[in-house]
Formats: C-alpha cells, sequence, structure tokens
C-alpha cells in the first residue's frame, strides 16, 4: 500500500437512497440502474453547488434487490438467473456514469467469483472516476436468511487463493480521495469487521444497507457511530428508501426506513436523510487531511495506536462457527439454516459462554 504524502481537498460525499424493484433476471437490473444513474446526476448537480462531488455510494440491493432472500431460491439457480460478473456489463454502466460525473463509485452487488463455479458471494466495489473496478470486498458476515457464500463457507479454498493476511479478508485501497475499504450490511453489525478494515488503513469505509424495524429503533446508527468512533474513520451508510419486490408489484414498501448517513472520524452524524420510501440522498463534506492530523495529534481519540493486541487474541483462540459449510455443498434454505443458527446459540450456551434463560431450564426437566 502507497505511502506518499498527499493533500486531499475536502469534497462532497453522497449517500444515495434509491427505490428498488426487485430484479427476477439479470435483465430487470438494467431499470434500477437506470433509476440510480438520474439519482446519481440530480444529487451532483444540487451538491456541487458546496464542493465537487468526488464518491458516491449506492446501497446494498440497490442493484437486484434482494429476491434470493425473500423467495428462499436455490443458491446455484440464482448463480445462472440473476448472479453479476465483477467486472461485467453491471460495472460497465456504473463506470460509464462514473467517467460522466468525475467520481468515484461504490456499490454493492450478488456476484460470480471464477474459482467458485457454483457459488455466489455478496461484493462491494470501487469504481474510479476512469471508469475502472479497483477494489472488490466480499462479505463476510451474513444475514440469517441470506444465501450468499463468504469466504469462511470455502476457507481451505479461500486461503489457498489470497493467503492469511489482512488483504484477503479486509482489503482497503489507497486512491486520490484517500485509502477506501467495506463492510455490508450484517458485517456492521461486527465490530472485527470494521476494525480489521483500520488495521488495514482504512480512512472511508462504505457501509450499506439495513431494514426495519432495526432502522427505526436505532441499531442503525448506533453501529455506524460506533464504528466510525472506534476507528477514528468516516463511514458512509447509504440505505434504500422503499422497495417492490415484484415487476408487478402497484405499491413499493418502505422495509428500510431511509436514515442515509454520513458519520465523521469522531462518530459525528454529519448528513442523514431521516425520511424514507421515496429517493433522495444524504451528503457530507469529506476532510481526509484533517483525519489524518487528528490521528496524528490527538492523545485521546485515536484508539487504534494504543492496542495492546496480544491480550485480545484470547478471545478468539477457540472457533465457535464451523469453516468449509460451502465448499462441497452450496447455501442452505431458509429452514435449514434455521437450524444451523439455533445449534450455534446452543454452542454459547455448551461452553457456558450464554446463560440459559428460564424457558429453557423448564423445559429440559
Amino acid at each position: 500500500m502507497p505511502n506518499k504524502i498527499d493533500h486531499i481537498k475536502q469534497y462532497m460525499a453522497l449517500a444515495l437512497q434509491p427505490v428498488i424493484q426487485g430484479a427476477h433476471r439479470r435483465d430487470d437490473i438494467t431499470r434500477n440502474l437506470d433509476h440510480i444513474a438520474e439519482l446519481s446526476r440530480a444529487a451532483v448537480w444540487l451538491s456541487a453547488i458546496d464542493l465537487p462531488v468526488k464518491l458516491i455510494t449506492i446501497p446494498e440491493g440497490a442493484l437486484q434487490g434482494f429476491t434470493d432472500e425473500i423467495f428462499d431460491w436455490d443458491h446455484v439457480d440464482y448463480v445462472e438467473r440473476s448472479a453479476i460478473d465483477i467486472p461485467g456489463r453491471e460495472t460497465d454502466y456504473l463506470g460509464e456514469l462514473a467517467r460522466e460525473l468525475d467520481t468515484f463509485i461504490i456499490a454493492q452487488a450478488k456476484a460470480k467469483h471464477p474459482e467458485f463455479p457454483e457459488r455466489f458471494f455478496n461484493c462491494a466495489f470501487v469504481i474510479d472516476p476512469k471508469g475502472e473496478v479497483i477494489h472488490v470486498h466480499y462479505k463476510m458476515q451474513v444475514f440469517a436468511r441470506e444465501h450468499s457464500t463468504v469466504p469462511h463457507d470455502v476457507w481451505d479454498r479461500w486461503t489457498e487463493l489470497y493467503g492469511m493476511g489482512l488483504d484477503a479478508f479486509f482489503p482497503v485501497t489507497d486512491t486520490e480521495i484517500g485509502r477506501i475499504g467495506c463492510i455490508i450490511c450484517m458485517e456492521g453489525s461486527y465490530p472485527e469487521t470494521a476494525r480489521g478494515l483500520a488495521m488495514n488503513g482504512a480512512e472511508i469505509v462504505y457501509r450499506p444497507s439495513y431494514p426495519e424495524p432495526y432502522v427505526a429503533n436505532g441499531l442503525w446508527e448506533v453501529q455506524n457511530r460506533a464504528r466510525a468512533l472506534d476507528n477514528t474513520m468516516y463511514v458512509i451508510a447509504p440505505n434504500p428508501a422503499s422497495y417492490a419486490p415484484m415487476p408487478e408489484s402497484q405499491f413499493p414498501i418502505d422495509t428500510f426506513g431511509g436514515n442515509s448517513m454520513i458519520v465523521d472520524y469522531q462518530g459525528r452524524v454529519i448528513s442523514n436523510h431521516k425520511a424514507g420510501g421515496s429517493a433522495s440522498y444524504s451528503g457530507a463534506i469529506i476532510d481526509i487531511d484533517a483525519l489524518r492530523q487528528y490521528r496524528a495529534r490527538s492523545r485521546w481519540g485515536n484508539w487504534l495506536k494504543d492496542l495492546r493486541t496480544e491480550q485480545f487474541r484470547l478471545i478468539y483462540d477457540e472457533p465457535l462457527y464451523e469453516q468449509n459449510r460451502c465448499l462441497i455443498d452450496p447455501p442452505l434454505k431458509h429452514g435449514e439454516n434455521d437450524k444451523v443458527v439455533t445449534q450455534a446459540a446452543q454452542r454459547m450456551f455448551d461452553r457456558g459462554i450464554w446463560k440459559r434463560p428460564y424457558y429453557l431450564t423448564a423445559e429440559e426437566g
């Protein structure tokens, strides 16, 4: 990773909040892309009045929706039906938009991987102003009803391909607007994912999307602010507006609640589009030089420098979850996966990490 000293002028970053139509086949993605392009042009036209827009972020689901999760589709079938290629025609579309608007674009999609032909991964990717894909992140923690493969599911082959370093799991890309890393939805619920990116040098972290009721009850904001504060970095968190699960849906449903936000390196929300429902965006000024100066000068709020790492390794000495679950078999459908989740909770009781609640002890006699 380059370590040259750059002067990065302040710029505007945008967290788009589009309306989504669930894609039931790959060609359906075009409609969502056209909407994203229209929203991007409007947002840049208005926001660049303040400072140049150099970063546009697009929420999880904005290209394909969450069709496979909602309808519990077969994993292998989805690979053929709707998973994209990175790079591919969808990233080419966004690349043209990046060139037109002279900005970086970060987005998410469920994508194929050349080394795992019957698997798809949930990926975040960064496109530079030249229209090139310069960064891909593979989601490591998934929602209980999500069908995506994660690196831990194919651990042996993944580490054979990419090794065991931070770049294999927490990649960060050095750009002219700062060092960028990505976490997706559920990953932001774990402090370790953002910390891994921070330890690999991240200054800006893209963290999309979160559903209701966990936006309205505050979990989304708490997590975004904590990840930024803990690691002295910006978190840019776009969240969808309303969602139409079917092409024939007459009325989209506000299943996400909006609240697209940008959080600064002291955990302060510096922009938040609190309304959901209709397409919009939040935008804020990013000052990477200020972040770097704060990291260098503060004796308090830049906690990363004081980590005594040996003592924290003890927390993770004993594995909790099975590796290589998807090397042979694809990710499970909802009913079977619910059993895996239940077994994971049972291990916490068996190891004495959690104490059983009364209702369980009463059932056990």
